[in-house]
């Protein structure tokens, strides 16, 4: 997109000497409206602030793709996407305003499941099944990653089971952080264990 194809109050933005943030702001939201219009915006994301640090949500037109905490390192989870996914990404944070409603509602722990429309493209094979598996574990309950194998119709494939917990896209929305080891401790998480603990207590105290 060039400047050219702006509106002409956007252009007279561009031209002005020493924008204020506000003018960027405005200038931002005609660029991503423009982009939404020309259908060219396959990938829009934002961050919420949360309780176990800030989130990184990125949504295609299909739905929640990608939801990732800062210790993966949002710029290259973004760069990934670019690479995976499509090059045509913006920060758009209306396409995931209800996503971010909702994550706010199961943070303040007014909401025990999520309704929302899920692009699971970023995973594949026995890892999607095992996504699918991760979803039927109830608010509030923990499943072992043994349980998990079996449920998904590997009894053997318990490190594949942690595998894909470990590169699961969508955490919180997809709870890999309520499966535990076998003895009852929590395990690794791709959030950190801190995060997973968090969110085990979470939802304890509910």
């Amino acid at each position: 997109m060039t400047s050219t194809d702006l509106d002409p109050e956007a252009r007279d933005l561009l031209a002005t000497a020493g924008p204020t943030d506000l003018d960027l702001a405005r200038l931002h939201e005609r660029l991503v409206a423009a982009a939404d219009d020309a259908g060219v915006l396959d990938v829009a994301y934002r961050t919420i602030d949360t309780p176990v640090g800030a989130l990184l949500l990125v949504a295609t037109e299909l739905g929640l793709v990608r939801v990732a905490f800062a210790a993966e390192d949002h710029d290259a989870v973004l760069a990934s996407i670019a690479a995976r996914i499509s090059p045509r990404i913006l920060r758009a944070p209306a396409r995931l305003d209800d996503a971010a409603r909702q994550l706010g509602e199961y943070f303040e722990g007014r909401r025990h499941a999520f309704d929302l429309p899920l692009d699971l493209s970023l995973s594949t094979g026995f890892r999607r099944t095992v996504l699918s598996q991760l979803r039927e574990i109830e608010y509030g309950h923990t499943a072992s990653y043994a349980s998990i194998a079996v449920a998904a119709g590997s009894p053997r494939a318990v490190r594949a089971v942690g595998s894909a917990c470990a590169t699961n896209p969508l955490p919180v929305v997809v709870p890999c952080h309520r499966v535990v080891r076998s003895d009852g401790t929590i395990g690794q998480y791709l959030g950190g264990t801190d995060a997973k603990r968090a969110l085990l207590q979470l939802e304890s105290a509910a």
